[in-house]
């Protein structure tokens, strides 16, 4: 018996064994098998480990997907990604333009295919804004879970966005994003008391701060050292 011989839902339950590499492969050698690779009932679960996967034609976004995660666990996160931009070199802020867009341009295509989304896990994307974090609260309205880890760029704007629009959330988790205060976190569990919220380290980091919100502390020690 031919693969191509099995029905639909058994070429379905075949294929959910496989990564999304060799899905495409698999896919390429008939018609009848591009057509399983391309059924959106395969992608109900999408993991990505690096921004620069989001390029490849090896998956498909659709209304099926329930599951997508984003993580970037890399070195170049912590010492260049997730450093302030007007601190970056021009060569940091070069490296940062070949993939600073990647992620967030993903979710805008996840906002208009994947209503039906119900959990969304970002790790290491220290690009992506509170604009995207609100966008995707707006569009994908079944949304139960949301984590967001070590993404620099995430301040108390996201948890807002969560009290206004994250009418089936469940729980959110926002770890290690600096610029998350307890002012924040503390209104969102005021505004939605039944919300699972956990922060781990977040309001107790360092938030960015620019340079011209440094210029009056310098002043005032200036001050200081010349009246002592």
């Amino acid at each position: 018996m031919h693969l191509i011989q099995l029905n639909r839902e058994c070429l379905l339950h075949l294929f959910s064994f496989l990564d999304k590499d060799s899905r495409r492969s698999l896919s390429l050698t008939c018609h009848q098998l591009r057509e399983v690779f391309l059924d959106p009932c395969l992608w109900n679960l999408l993991h990505f480990s690096s921004p620069c996967h989001l390029r490849k034609d090896n998956f498909v976004l659709g209304p099926s997907l329930r599951y997508l995660t984003i993580r970037w666990y890399s070195s170049m996160v912590l010492q260049v990604c997730n450093i302030e931009d007007w601190v970056k070199s021009s060569f940091q802020k070069d490296i940062c333009s070949k993939h600073e867009s990647l992620v967030s341009k993903f979710l805008v295509q996840v906002c208009h295919m994947c209503p039906n989304l119900l959990s969304l896990t970002l790790s290491g994307c220290g690009h992506i804004t509170d604009q995207d974090v609100i966008s995707v609260l707006q569009c994908c309205r079944k949304l139960r879970y949301l984590h967001l880890e070590n993404c620099v760029r995430i301040t108390n704007c996201s948890l807002e966005g969560v009290v206004a629009h994250g009418d089936n959330l469940e729980e959110v988790k926002v770890d290690f994003c600096r610029n998350i205060t307890q002012t924040g976190l503390q209104h969102c569990k005021e505004m939605k008391p039944a919300l699972q919220l956990t922060a781990e380290r977040s309001a107790d980091m360092i938030p960015d701060s620019k340079p011209e919100e440094r210029v009056p502390i310098r002043r005032t020690l200036q001050k200081l050292l010349q009246n002592s």
